[in-house]
């Protein structure tokens, strides 16, 4: 057998994880929009990294606390945090602003720019070409999106305040913001990766890290997650599926493409996110908008198809 045919399995397994994960996160902005208005943005993020950290941190006790114990995981455990407490808030703001759709697209969509950067800058690893074409495939699409996207709309439909100018720019920005947090965590994940820890490990140390500054957020902004059986049940899906499992399979789809590579194929969840946001939450794209999904999806579909080096020596 080759050694082609014996890899081909590797390589499947990492890609198929990642885009199930992806599928997961994709649901995030659906399910927030049946909570109430009083519910604010900044809680549904930390609510769902806080708890979701945490769990993540108490199921792999022994594992993350063995990353922590190793100095040079620790810091880019450290590094990965700050993006782990910076992007939910950032992510679910961008989202109340802009609409369900377009805060995904430009959050996500930003990614692959992102961690090519971080790469090219730490690493001055040079990105691959089909890696270029497919990420300028996704952002001509994200691109189509963000600009004859559809009006009104939010995690809080009917809030009011949709007919605010500065309202979609604004939710542009954190989506921006909330795009670099996640190439940056991404990034450090795969450092800490690279140090011979397993998946599970290094996820439950820096999401559990990252636990504890949203805490703090939750205590003040998490009151109205209380309010009802509905507002908790809502809370407790965001915080098992699109959180704790699929930051599961995320540990291992990290051991097996770049982070680079990575943040592309999660380019899905921005679709996903979409095609719910049309035929669930009520939002309308215009025929550009679809244009714009179908670039994506091209993108993605190019970049889950290729060959992914991975990182070296990594801990099963």
């Amino acid at each position: 057998m080759t050694r082609a045919a014996t890899s081909a399995p590797a390589v499947r397994l990492p890609v198929v994880a990642l885009l199930i994960a992806s599928a997961l996160w994709g649901t995030t902005g659906t399910a927030a929009s049946f909570f109430p208005a009083d519910v604010s943005p900044l809680a549904i993020g930390a609510v769902t990294m806080a708890v979701g950290g945490l769990l993540l941190f108490v199921v792999s006790l022994r594992r993350s606390v063995s990353v922590l114990r190793d100095g040079v995981a620790r810091r880019w455990v450290l590094i990965g945090a700050l993006g782990v407490v910076t992007y939910p808030l950032a992510f679910y703001s961008a989202m109340d602003l802009a609409g369900v759709a377009i805060g995904n697209v430009v959050a996500l969509g930003s990614g692959p720019v992102f961690a090519a950067l971080i790469e090219w800058l730490v690493e001055r690893h040079r990105p691959m070409r089909r890696w270029a074409l497919s990420t300028l495939a996704a952002v001509l699409g994200i691109a189509l999106l963000a600009v004859f996207g559809r009006q009104g709309g939010g995690i809080h439909p009917g809030g009011g305040q949709a007919d605010v100018d500065d309202r979609p720019l604004l939710g542009a920005a954190l989506g921006l913001l909330a795009g670099l947090a996640y190439a940056l965590y991404t990034y450090a994940s795969s450092r800490a990766l690279a140090e011979g820890h397993g998946g599970r490990g290094v996820m439950g140390a820096m999401f559990g890290v990252g636990a504890l500054p949203l805490v703090v957020v939750l205590v003040f902004s998490g009151g109205p997650l209380l309010q009802s059986g509905r507002t908790i049940g809502i809370a407790a899906y965001l915080v098992i599926a699109p959180m704790f499992l699929a930051y599961l399979l995320f540990g291992v789809g990290l051991r097996g493409v770049r982070s680079s590579a990575a943040t592309t194929i999660t380019l899905v969840e921005p679709l996903v996110a979409t095609v719910l946001a049309v035929t669930v939450v009520g939002e309308r794209l215009t025929p550009a908008g679809w244009l714009g999904l179908a670039l994506i999806l091209a993108g993605v579909t190019m970049m889950a198809t290729a060959r992914h080096p991975g990182p070296v020596a990594l801990a099963p």
